[in-house]
């Protein structure tokens, strides 16, 4: 997967990056359900311009106001040792912005938590530009996908004996986008801005039949 330094070359405005990023030295990041929220709320409080300390906020993350967003996000997915976030920036420098909010607050939270110091995430986030329209459909089924290989690691040789199984699997999981592309009503659907992306899935079957297809086909880029 090549790998665009935001350093190097600066997110466009108008254009969709799938952002990515692991522990350092692929260690785990998310060890129980706290870790997986906290981070989820993160990306929601830390997507706009006003500053905010999440333990005066109370319960209702969700409702707090956060003023002008800095991106867009699209999709998301986190696994136990990295994450994925497909997302388009409102105002040039803000996806390095955001994320230095979201990985800088969740490096401070998971160091306290496990009475750690030192870096957590392997460097800067690592980037991709979807350059065009088909890689950027392609893109909600690579990130949505990714939990499959927590039940089956070599899925795309071995094949899927029962794909519905596996979408069910994949619905209960709710550390992703997937559940909101499926239109559940949970607090998390705020995470994603729907109408700035293109719409692919009007409805849950043309989700579903997407995803579908990706796993009818075993040569498939690697997930």
């Amino acid at each position: 997967m090549p790998v665009n330094n935001s350093l190097d070359k600066p997110f466009v405005l108008g254009e969709y990056y799938h952002i990515y990023n692991r522990g350092n030295s692929k260690q785990t990041i998310f060890h129980d359900k706290e870790d997986y929220d906290r981070f989820m709320k993160l990306i929601f409080l830390s997507n706009g311009r006003k500053n905010f300390k999440i333990h005066f906020i109370g319960n209702e993350i969700y409702d707090f106001y956060r003023g002008k967003p800095l991106v867009n996000i699209g999709a998301y997915c986190l696994m136990p040792n990295h994450f994925h976030l497909l997302l388009t920036q409102t105002n040039n420098g803000s996806i390095s912005k955001f994320m230095q909010k979201v990985s800088t607050g969740y490096a401070m939270y998971y160091n306290n938590k496990y009475e750690r110091t030192g870096t957590l995430f392997e460097g800067k986030f690592k980037s991709e530009h979807a350059k065009d329209d088909r890689y950027l459909k392609y893109l909600f089924s690579y990130i949505h996908l990714n939990p499959m290989k927590l039940v089956i690691p070599n899925w795309k040789k071995e094949g899927i004996k029962n794909k519905l199984r596996v979408l069910k699997f994949l619905e209960r999981n709710p550390f992703s986008s997937y559940q909101d592309y499926l239109g559940y009503n949970r607090k998390q659907r705020k995470v994603i801005n729907f109408k700035v992306f293109p719409n692919y899935f009007s409805t849950k079957s043309l989700f579903e039949d997407e995803l579908f297809d990706w796993l009818n086909y075993k040569q498939a880029r690697p997930v």
